[in-house]
């Protein structure tokens, strides 16, 4: 084999492996890709079935219900609703009225699975997708009742 079909060879066998190794990376980050949706996306139906994303609001006053570690609660941005079931222990800051970021699955009854549930962790600090959620309901609240 002459020096130059080595060369050849060379170059075909270490893009293969090249495209190889980007097609097994942005396969793992596609599979780990988690979404942001407000209750009012879930609503809409923008939110996927079968796969994993984050949902974020406020937890509803007075819709905390306890089985033991099973926890039954509501994520509400004041347009929509959205019930989530965890079971689990909840974070220490978890508080009816407070900001809430639950990562799970959405079941074909419309209830929110969760297998993690984040709370805001000072008096201040609310995750901005949440915050961002919130105010575009504010909006789309007070439009609505503008008409």
């Amino acid at each position: 084999m002459k020096p130059r079909h080595k060369r050849t060879a060379m170059i075909i066998g270490a893009l293969a492996a090249i495209s190889l190794a980007a097609y097994f990376v942005l396969n793992a980050f596609q599979s780990n890709l988690v979404f942001f949706f407000t209750p009012s996306q879930v609503g809409a139906g923008e939110a996927p079935q079968n796969r994993t994303f984050r949902v974020g609001g406020l937890v509803k006053e007075g819709s905390v219900k306890r089985d033991n570690l099973t926890v039954a609660f509501i994520v509400t941005d004041s347009l929509k609703d959205v019930p989530v079931s965890y079971t689990g222990i909840l974070p220490d800051l978890f508080r009816e009225g407070k900001g809430v970021v639950a990562q799970g699955q959405l079941g074909t009854d419309g209830k929110f699975t969760a297998s993690e549930v984040l709370a805001k962790h000072d008096e201040n600090y609310m995750p901005p997708e949440a915050q961002h959620a919130l105010d575009q309901a504010e909006i789309e609240k007070a439009g609505s009742t503008l008409k």
